[in-house]
């Protein structure tokens, strides 16, 4: 499995599991679970979800599917910037815990910026991690300017986790060469666009050189960056086993530079756009 490093100098899977828009029906709930529990088999140890994915039910469902095997995984949870004060923080982080069935997290992000001062979070993060509660801690859903914002108050902050995919190239003009150069890598979420990537053409005739899928072809181009990882939903083994294989695809020149002519990438700065 590709790894990417922490600025902690902690590796983990470039590859991860994300969990929105699960635990929503629950005669999806086998399947999910399956998925997740299929997922970490191959690799994918990096878990990603958060309070507010299906009211929190997302996180027991996460629970349930790691019990038993909660030192192999990575996990990442969040809160929601309305929890985000000092106390706020620990009180929404320490329910995360109860409905995952664990007695840590091993990232703990702000889920975007909210009204409330950052300080304040950080507060709350750096209570955690002295309590053992959280390893790290980082951001999602934040800016060139607040990331700046940020590390002027605390260094420690580990990822961003933002929407990135190949139509959604924006983060590649500000974000991601500060992100580089500061050794903090991003995670990526939607890398598929909820898969409204895969009817393009141009995924189809690279994929076909590959031999591979669109959504594999999708995965790759994200995960050719680094300091990149990459937390698709997967709620199907098959579709799991789908994906885990695009760590092994390789682009050439030839599919990059087409990509580009069909996403082009961003020639000035863009807001960061948010699903």
């Amino acid at each position: 499995m590709k790894t990417v490093r922490l600025p902690s100098g902690e590796t983990i899977p470039a590859l991860g599991l994300g969990t929105w828009m699960m635990a929503e029906k629950a005669s999806r709930r086998a399947d999910e679970i399956a998925a997740l529990r299929a997922g970490v088999d191959l690799g994918l140890t990096l878990i990603d979800t958060a309070e507010m994915y299906g009211g929190g039910e997302a996180e027991t469902l996460v629970g349930e599917a790691v019990a038993g095997r909660r030192d192999e995984v990575f996990l990442v949870s969040k809160v929601l910037p309305s929890n985000a004060t000092a106390s706020g923080t620990v009180r929404a982080c320490e329910a995360s815990l109860r409905r995952l069935g664990t007695d840590r997290l091993d990232l703990y992000l702000l889920h975007w910026r909210g009204s409330l001062p950052l300080a304040r979070t950080l507060e709350g993060f750096a209570a955690l991690v002295e309590a053992g509660k959280i390893r790290h801690w980082g951001v999602s859903n934040f800016d060139l300017a607040d990331m700046r914002e940020l590390t002027a108050l605390d260094g420690s902050c580990q990822t961003n986790q933002i929407l990135y995919n190949l139509s959604r190239r924006g983060p590649e003009y500000d974000l991601l060469p500060w992100h580089a150069s500061a050794g903090m890598p991003i995670m990526a979420y939607s890398p598929v666009e909820q898969g409204r990537l895969l009817g393009s053409p141009v995924l189809a005739e690279v994929a076909a050189r590959h031999d591979a899928t669109p959504a594999q072809v999708a995965l790759a181009w994200v995960l050719r960056l680094p300091h990149a990882n990459a937390i698709p939903k997967a709620g199907t083994v098959d579709h799991v086993r789908e994906n885990a294989r695009a760590v092994e695809l390789r682009l050439s020149p030839e599919d990059l530079a087409d990509l580009d002519r069909a996403f082009p990438p961003p020639d000035g700065p863009e807001p960061l756009e948010m699903i």
